[in-house]
């Protein structure tokens, strides 16, 4: 593929155009989000699949402050200094699942290599503080790196979450131009890890396409994927937030998203999440009953 032809000045095919839902319900939660002064990845990252998840009382909380530490080329989260850790936090969330009444909560951060637990010791607590509240609200975390700390990332496994998830984001050829500063193999032993220490843990990851990769170099990933015992796994489309970012160099099809689940689901991983409008945390609570739906065939 031609990497001085992107196609971002090109109009977007009809199935990335999304309805707007900015009914009453939606203005609830984002009203509610900012009295708790929690932010969320629907925002921060300019999800475009908002006004669909706020008006179904879902979202993904971002934990840890609004600024990361690394300054991958494909994100639209804001990259700096970032602020100091907010121990009340954990708390203010679970009010704000209770709140809501979910039974599904997704919990996220931005990248802290400023702490030497990556931040793993707030996602603990904000885990614990929602599984006290004796809802029944199951918890899926996606987390990054934690530069390869297992101490850390057995703290937040000691935790319980139901998922927990670290995305892979795209194949290792475009790592030094999509996200310089991670490493793909250690993300791939992350998940291992999480497989066999996690007892009953749900594995989770996911790629964006788009940005040049090939078929080939997708399936790598997938087989990848499923060697380090993930179980599901989530493909859509990269949208280029600003000019400022990585353009978009293709646009899958349906049709191509599909034959992308077939491939991933053939090759061993359990449920392959896969579609141009796909996210990791979209409508994480449907992905998480379609696996244990499969399972249990």
């Amino acid at each position: 593929m031609d990497d001085n032809n992107p196609v971002d000045n090109l109009r977007k095919p009809p199935w990335l155009k999304v309805k707007a839902n900015f009914g009453p319900v939606y203005t609830e939660v984002k009203t509610l989000l900012r009295q708790l002064n929690l932010h969320t990845v629907c925002q921060e990252a300019s999800c475009p699949n908002i006004g669909e998840c706020f008006s179904a009382r879902t979202a993904t909380f971002i934990i840890l402050g609004d600024r990361c530490t690394r300054n991958c080329r494909f994100c639209d989260v804001n990259s700096g200094k970032p602020s100091t850790v907010d121990c009340d936090e954990p708390a203010r969330v679970a009010e704000a699942v209770r709140k809501l009444n979910l039974k599904f909560a997704v919990i996220t951060s931005v990248t802290r290599d400023d702490l030497s637990d990556g931040g793993a010791a707030i996602f603990a607590e904000t885990i614990d503080r929602i599984n006290r509240l004796g809802s029944g609200c199951l918890v899926e975390v996606l987390i990054p790196d934690l530069q390869g700390n297992r101490q850390s990332l057995d703290t937040i496994i000691a935790a319980r979450p139901r998922v927990l998830a670290h995305n892979i984001e795209t194949v290792p050829e475009l790592y030094d131009t999509v996200r310089p500063e991670a490493d793909y193999r250690r993300s791939l032993e992350l998940l291992r890890y999480v497989s066999e220490k996690g007892n009953g843990i749900i594995v989770k990851s996911g790629i964006m396409v788009g940005l040049g990769e090939t078929l080939e170099q997708i399936e790598r990933v997938l087989e990848n994927a499923a060697g380090a015992g993930c179980e599901i796994f989530t493909i859509g489309q990269y949208l280029a937030p600003s000019k400022k970012h990585l353009p978009v160099r293709k646009f899958y099809t349906p049709d191509e998203f599909e034959e992308l689940k077939n491939m991933g689901e053939k090759i061993g991983i359990t449920h392959v999440e896969s579609g141009p409008l796909v996210r990791s945390s979209y409508m994480a609570h449907r992905q998480s009953e379609n696996f244990e739906a499969k399972r249990i065939r």
